[in-house]
């Protein structure tokens, strides 16, 4: 065991990779860690609302809203993983033991990698559904819990690989310098796995753009030009925000992680790094915008969690999430008793319209992508 050095304090292990450990706090130290706290309680704010309103709305019970909630779990385990990165950073780094920067890391990779694996599900299911001409998946819930166990499965797999053997307490010269105690094929594995999947959502969105594309074009004689340019546009916009956001949040990290794999001196990795690693965490940031806020229903949902809250600490009011799930169930059996009414008063009218169901179902793509 000793020439594993596995009895050595993490201070060793930084310092055999170069990777200097303050004992006081400097502005940087200062700067890094207010700006990951922050982020991190936004973040665990932010899905846990999604989360509510997932659950209290009934609407929201679909296999894709499933998919959502549990990208929104595992945003918000982000978070609190980088909550807890944050306690145990900077000169509280020589404090820990091994096995305590081990539980630290290995929760970073977890979380980060079960958020990754949700977008790629939720991109998979989209594609799956828009060439279907469906809405909704028509995946059982049963399939849905395997998929999201899966999940996060391969998310508690990759998390714990460093800690199962791929380290370098036995081989010093194959430790990285941005994580002194991983192994650098470890970091370059990890990093080409996070870069094929991302392929793979390139590769699944670009197919449903050109779809979507083709059909809007095909149904455009029974639209305005200008009805066709806005749905084609909508389209362009949600999946350039997606991938967008995706390569803006991940890239950088990724490509210090390569260059740390691959053994770049002159790289300067540690200047960046955890501006990087922020960086990252922002994906879980914008996720709920992107997949939850955008959505019609699910706004109208925050507003009434919103307003329940602040009625709450406003008025003293006793209002309960149990109540209002009953208030939103009424309201959308109301709302749905209107539009059958509705609907029932227009029909006349509507049978000497020209047809527009192929331009609601492409709209529809566009907006649930």
């Amino acid at each position: 065991m000793d020439t594993c050095y596995s009895n050595r304090s993490v201070k060793f292990f930084y310092d055999q990779s170069d990777k200097n450990i303050s004992d006081h706090w400097r502005p940087r130290d200062y700067l890094v860690v207010s700006l990951g706290m922050a982020v991190s309680v936004i973040v665990i704010l932010a899905n846990i609302l999604v989360m509510v309103a997932i659950f209290i709305n009934r609407r929201f019970h679909f296999p894709i809203y499933y998919l959502l909630g549990n990208l929104a779990a595992a945003d918000l385990f982000s978070g609190i993983a980088y909550l807890h990165l944050m306690f145990h950073t900077g000169p509280w780094t020589i404090k820990l033991t091994l096995n305590q920067w081990f539980v630290r890391q290995t929760l970073i990779d977890t979380s980060l990698t079960a958020s990754v694996l949700n977008l790629l599900a939720i991109a998979l299911e989209r594609h799956q559904t828009i060439f279907t001409m469906q809405l909704h998946s028509k995946m059982t819930n049963r399939r849905v819990v395997l998929l999201i166990t899966l999940i996060w499965g391969l998310a508690i797999f990759m998390g714990l690989v460093p800690t199962m053997g791929w380290h370098c307490l036995c081989n010093l010269a194959n430790c990285s310098t941005m994580a002194p105690m991983y192994s650098r094929s470890y970091l370059v594995f990890w990093a080409v796995l996070n870069l094929f999947t991302f392929s793979l959502m390139v590769a699944a969105y670009t197919r449903i753009f050109v779809y979507v594309r083709h059909k809007s074009q095909r149904m455009s004689q029974h639209t305005s030009q200008i009805r066709h340019k806005e749905t084609v546009f909508n389209l362009m916009k949600t999946v350039s925000m997606i991938l967008g956001c995706f390569v803006i949040c991940w890239t950088p990290g990724l490509v210090l992680l390569m260059l740390d794999g691959l053994g770049c001196v002159s790289c300067q990795v540690l200047r960046y790094e955890k501006y990087c690693l922020v960086l990252a965490e922002c994906n879980s940031l914008v996720n709920p915008i992107i997949y939850s806020f955008r959505d019609t229903d699910m706004l109208q949902t925050f507003k009434r969690i919103l307003c329940c809250l602040c009625r709450r600490d406003v008025a003293g009011h006793n209002h309960t999430l149990s109540g209002m799930r009953c208030n939103t169930l009424e309201q959308e059996v109301l709302s749905e008793s209107n539009g059958n009414n509705h609907h029932d008063n227009h029909s006349d009218d509507n049978n000497h319209k020209s047809p527009h169901g192929d331009h609601s179902d492409t709209d529809e793509d566009s907006r649930r992508i």
